[in-house]
């Protein structure tokens, strides 16, 4: 387990070192660059952090059992890397062709002495929806912690140039995947479960070339609301994530232009892009038993801007 144990730049008997959250990352301009839908993040530059050498475990999910979409890479990546060294087992889904980036999610799960459990395919499809959630089941004895963040993310200038085609991918991807998953997950949960769901400030804050992204973060953000209400009775806690600019492989897949990519995240009033990293710890308090009482929340995360 010494991948949690890791130097963090303190001395013995000291505190956590205070870094300036400005220089703390790689700022813009970033390096121009591209890559097939939905992106590797290994062969992104610069690769981003997802806490594989930062995060430190204390315990606090201990013996919890998760299920992570898109834990390959991005928010899910850092949520998987938590989650393992905080006690959980962790079974994550991706889409197939980012198994190389799933292969290191594994190993650093498995390092820890946690169960590991790969499930690719793609959320689109619901009778695959049902299944992942029956094998997450199955694969870790048990399901106590879903969180939907798998999200499909393409960037387009005019509403004229977006095809219908594109739009369903977005909308199954991201709405419906988590209705079947969810539909498919409450009857298993214990009370005490906690669903997490990824929105975005582009629910309050849309930029104009992610119209259709920006539409279903709103709907994330909803369903978190009237699900939490829905399911109190079951002693369920639903919450959400909303990130703000976060460097992850959805930017350079297709989800910023190139120009657009180069200055990302330099809008906010910390002049950077967030690192997946800055995110592992939300996912944690959400699902942790001290966070008992949050439920229907929406913890946002977003360099200072776009915040309701």
């Amino acid at each position: 387990m010494a991948s949690s144990q890791q130097d963090d730049g303190r001395g013995a008997g000291q505190g956590p070192a205070l870094r300036d959250p400005r220089s703390k990352y790689p700022r813009p301009p970033y390096k121009g660059q591209s890559q097939p839908w939905p992106g590797i993040a290994g062969q992104m530059d610069p690769r981003p952090d997802h806490g594989e050498t930062s995060y430190r475990g204390s315990g606090r999910l201990a013996g919890r059992k998760a299920l992570i979409t898109g834990g390959d890479s991005g928010m899910g990546r850092a949520a998987a890397i938590a989650y393992a060294r905080e006690g959980a087992d962790v079974a994550i889904n991706y889409y197939p062709s980012e198994e190389p980036d799933a292969r290191e999610v594994v190993e650093l799960i498995e390092a820890e002495g946690r169960k590991a459990v790969a499930l690719p395919g793609d959320l689109r499809d619901e009778a695959f929806c049902r299944k992942l959630v029956a094998d997450a089941i199955a694969g870790l004895g048990g399901l106590d912690i879903v969180v939907c963040n798998a999200a499909r993310q393409q960037a387009c200038e005019s509403i004229l140039d977006l095809s219908s085609e594109e739009f369903d991918a977005t909308m199954k991807t991201n709405i419906y995947a988590p209705f079947w998953i969810i539909k498919a997950a409450v009857p298993h949960l214990p009370p005490g479960s906690s669903i997490i769901g990824t929105t975005s400030e582009q629910a309050y804050d849309p930029t104009p070339e992610l119209y259709h992204y920006a539409q279903t973060k709103a709907a994330t953000m909803n369903y978190v609301k009237s699900l939490a209400k829905q399911l109190a009775s079951r002693g369920i806690r639903v919450n959400g994530v909303a990130p703000g600019p976060i460097w992850t492989p959805l930017q350079v897949s297709g989800g910023a232009s190139q120009e657009k990519l180069k200055q990302f995240g330099s809008q906010t009033p910390l002049g950077r892009a967030g690192q997946p990293a800055e995110l592992a710890g939300l996912y944690v308090q959400l699902a942790a038993d001290d966070g008992s009482f949050a439920t229907g929340q929406v913890y946002g995360s977003a360099g200072g801007s776009g915040q309701p």
